[in-house]
């Protein structure tokens, strides 16, 4: 079930991704472009939590995931501090 629930995490945040990213392919208003990448890295970020739960339990990807949630997050943090409008 957790898997399952995993793998939802992950649909939500790539239609996120895929909505802002069409949606500033459209307007080019960048702050939709900083929030299409963050949630491009969270969808990884979630892919990674899927793989490392359901498919190699036996092998410890926290600190990758941890990683890539921050780098995405700074993403944002970028996008919101130094190029918003």
């Amino acid at each position: 079930m957790g898997t399952l629930l995993y793998a939802l995490c992950m649909l939500t945040a790539a239609l996120s991704a895929w909505l802002l990213l069409r949606s500033y392919s459209r307007t080019r208003y960048r702050l939709l472009l900083w929030g299409g990448l963050c949630f491009c890295g969270l969808t990884l970020n979630n892919a990674l939590l899927v793989v490392d739960k359901a498919f190699l339990p036996q092998v410890n990807l926290f600190t990758p995931r941890l990683v890539l949630a921050l780098v995405s997050m700074v993403i944002m943090l970028y996008g919101v501090i130094w190029d918003a409008e």
